[in-house]
């Protein structure tokens, strides 16, 4: 079995964004993470991955991927594709890190789960709660600064991720939920998208979505995106995890203790500011004299979502040479995107979705 520190050795099924997005962390961190093999299913696709990638086997099979002995694989594919191509690898005995989500439609959850669910050999490659300042907030709340949390308000990405946001956040595990959701449309300036800045920024309709997930027990999440929120410079990012003893809201925690109310900030530590020359990187945040999160991928200069994405691969290497916890199993990534599903359900149709125990809840 590989040492924990040997780099992460993993094979890449798919050839869009998400799989040049995970080669670009592996080219820029070396000494962990080390990508042995490409799936392609097109001469097309395998002809582009040769010519930007010339250093990585680029094959047609999983049988020729797992032939390089990849620890685990990333199933980077369509939603379409993606229970298939999961189904596939576990029926070889591969270890697994799907992209999200891992089916498209409940039926589809539930039939991945009655394929693979009971092989324990799938992790989803779910990322936000390992971005630096979620992890730092988790880390706060996980040392009881602000009591018991009761609510988590999420206004920043979508659907399956966001509730993996607010139900990790609370700690809620497989409760059941009642969602209630409603859709707005109004004009909006959205001058940045994936293709590019726009020519002409004028406004245009977007529609925002907001959702409350009562799980029962005074606990709750506030769901609120913006399409295009993930791109849009115009829209701010904001999270609030309410306790029973005080919240925090983004960078700045209030809490009762010692008989009054304690204002403290998140501290994040950045290198390359002003005459420091150590890299411009992100190197830690702290609360209250005390380093809640360290960056364990500093000296690479890699963006704080780009961490995140490194850090469930190497999180999945660790699970997968038998050396960490499993790291997003897909029990819990089947529970998100269903409650994903409903808020869509609920703002389309204007009633309450309740998500009631499902195959995988025993599993969480």
């Amino acid at each position: 079995m590989p040492t924990p520190t040997e780099p992460v050795r993993f094979a890449i099924v798919g050839s869009g964004w998400r799989t040049r997005f995970m080669l670009r962390l592996a080219e820029a961190a070396p000494d962990r993470l080390r990508v042995v093999a490409l799936v392609a299913h097109s001469d097309s696709s395998a002809a582009r991955l040769a010519a930007d990638w010339p250093g990585i086997p680029v094959v047609r099979t999983l049988d020729d991927a797992l032939a390089h002995a990849p620890e685990f694989v990333v199933a980077a594919v369509t939603w379409e594709a993606m229970p298939t191509v999961v189904a596939g690898l576990v029926e070889r005995g591969a270890r697994v890190l799907a992209e999200t989500p891992p089916a498209p439609t409940l039926d589809g959850l539930r039939a991945l789960w009655a394929a693979v669910g009971d092989s324990g050999l799938v992790q989803v490659a779910e990322q936000y709660l390992l971005m630096p300042g979620h992890a730092a907030r988790a880390a706060v709340v996980a040392s009881g600064a602000i009591g018991t949390p009761t609510s988590v308000q999420v206004a920043s990405t979508h659907l399956y991720h966001a509730t993996s946001m607010i139900r990790g956040l609370l700690g809620v595990g497989m409760a059941e939920a009642t969602v209630t959701a409603r859709s707005f449309a109004a004009p909006l300036t959205d001058p940045l998208s994936p293709a590019g800045w726009a020519e002409d920024p004028r406004p245009v309709s977007r529609t925002t979505t907001i959702a409350t997930i009562d799980f029962g027990e005074g606990r709750m999440g506030l769901y609120d995106f913006v399409e295009n929120q993930w791109w849009n410079p115009l829209l701010s990012r904001r999270i609030v995890v309410r306790g029973t003893h005080g919240e925090i809201a983004d960078d700045v925690v209030r809490r009762w203790a010692d008989g009054d109310v304690v204002v403290s900030p998140l501290s994040y530590r950045r290198s390359g500011v002003d005459l420091n020359l150590e890299g411009n990187d992100l190197v830690s945040v702290s609360f209250e004299g005390s380093v809640v999160y360290r960056n364990a991928w500093a000296g690479s200069r890699l963006s704080e979502d780009d961490i995140a994405v490194a850090q469930i691969l190497a999180d999945t290497g660790a699970w997968a040479r038998g050396h960490g916890p499993a790291p997003y199993p897909l029990a819990d990534a089947c529970q998100d995107h269903a409650l994903g599903l409903a808020i869509e359900e609920s703002a389309r149709t204007g009633a309450d979705v309740r998500v009631s125990p499902d195959v995988w809840s025993s599993a969480g």
